[in-house]
């Protein structure tokens, strides 16, 4: 049954991701949509973690949507995508600005929010 769930969800959070994509300002120097989706998928996580860390809690909400929905919005792929070619266009300084907010705001908000 988990399998299905974390199928739904998923797709659920790639349908979002793509609505985010075709809504943000598109930016031929700055991949946006996967950082802002990378963020708030990880937000939505720590808050999970938190929510799940006390008391009983539905067995269905792990798979659905912290395995799914926070899994398909989120994506190393792309990201990893993105950042080889702002490599191949000799970004050098987008590129460590990337790579700084997308690691280290996805564990500051993980951190933020497990902390709180």
């Amino acid at each position: 049954m988990n399998w299905i769930l974390v199928f739904i969800g998923g797709g659920m959070g790639s349908m979002l991701r793509y609505f985010i994509a075709q809504q943000l300002v598109q930016s031929k120097h700055f991949p946006w949509a996967t950082l802002v989706s990378n963020v708030f998928a990880t937000a939505l996580l720590a808050l999970l973690v938190m929510y799940l860390k006390y008391g009983d809690k539905p067995a269905w909400l792990l798979p659905l949507v912290g395995v799914g929905f926070c899994g398909g919005f989120s994506t190393f792929s792309t990201f990893s995508a993105e950042n080889v070619q702002l490599i191949d266009q000799g970004q050098w300084v987008l590129l460590a600005v990337n790579v700084i907010l997308s690691i280290g705001g996805g564990i500051g908000v993980f951190v933020a929010f497990t902390k709180l």
